[in-house]
């Protein structure tokens, strides 16, 4: 015999609205609109053929019949929730994460454990890049880039804004003279990397210098950063990549400014939208970088 069963989005738009008793506080919740759930409601009440919802003004009140329903909903819904976690965490999904060199090693790596705590069930298999055509063919599910965030044919949400610093050894300003003022660049070493163009920085700073070349060039940034650390130089970076470096006191920044910059951004396929195990570790990703990163709709 056949099931008569109402929509489930009908029965989850009853649950929100009673719980918050507010149609509008529901539609947030559940990303929709209020006569969304208006007429979700509506329609469930249709086919059971009883009020659920007395209006009174702007108001809402569950009917004695609502009351009763509510109850067995929600341990209905409850159970649903249930059975569908016991399946997919019987799965192991295994997933392939693609972070920038640097970031990986002086952000992401200390904090994968509490990742690995929530999510048992799922495999991560970490690699250091900064091409995007590895997520675009779908050799790795997500990659944690530093850019501008609008690379076509891909989805990217905003994990955190980032501010460009300048730094070098504690020593390095006294062994060439001091550094009083940026100018005063001219007379040192500028280490360069070829994703972290100096000209933003010199122009934050006044500075209406060509981007500099000759010396040496790192293709990582890690090694760029561990260069300035010895004595090798001043280098400029994402201040994120850095922050361990200054509260050691191995670093300094010779100058008091840091201007804003690209950000950090983890970056899918379109396709990968849809596995709940891929946006696990997004949604994750996002509660890891703070309060400023961008939610997913």
């Amino acid at each position: 015999m056949a099931l008569r069963l109402p929509p489930l989005h009908a029965l989850e738009a009853f649950e929100a609205a009673a719980r918050h008793q507010s149609f509008l506080k529901a539609a947030d919740e559940l990303c929709v609109t209020q006569s969304a759930i208006s007429h979700r409601i509506r329609q469930l009440e249709d086919d059971l053929g009883v009020k659920l919802f007395l209006r009174i003004n702007r108001n809402i009140a569950l009917t004695p019949q609502g009351e009763s329903y509510l109850v067995a909903i929600r341990k209905a819904l409850a159970d649903i929730e249930l059975a569908t976690r016991s399946v997919v965490h019987a799965v192991r999904h295994t997933l392939k994460v693609s972070v920038a060199p640097a970031l990986g090693s002086k952000w992401l790596v200390s904090r994968l454990a509490d990742f690995q705590r929530q999510h048992p069930d799922v495999d991560l298999i970490l690699s250091a890049s900064i091409q995007l055509a590895n997520i675009k063919s779908g050799e790795v599910d997500v990659g944690v880039r530093f850019g501008p965030g609008n690379w076509p044919g891909l989805v990217a949400y905003r994990l955190t804004d980032e501010v460009l610093v300048a730094v070098c050894a504690p020593d390095y300003p006294a062994r060439i003279g001091g550094l009083a003022t940026p100018a005063d660049l001219a007379k040192a070493r500028l280490l360069r990397h070829p994703s972290l163009p100096w000209r933003p920085w010199l122009d934050a700073a006044g500075l209406d210098w060509p981007e500099p070349v000759g010396g040496v060039q790192f293709d990582d940034a890690v090694m760029m950063i561990e260069a300035a650390a010895a004595g090798n130089g001043v280098a400029v970076s994402p201040g994120k990549l850095v922050e361990p470096y200054l509260a050691a006191g191995s670093l300094v920044m010779p100058f008091p400014f840091a201007p804003r910059d690209r950000g950090y951004h983890v970056v899918l396929a379109p396709e990968s939208v849809g596995k709940p195990w891929v946006m696990a570790f997004v949604d994750w990703l996002i509660a890891a970088a703070g309060p400023s990163a961008e939610r997913p709709a």
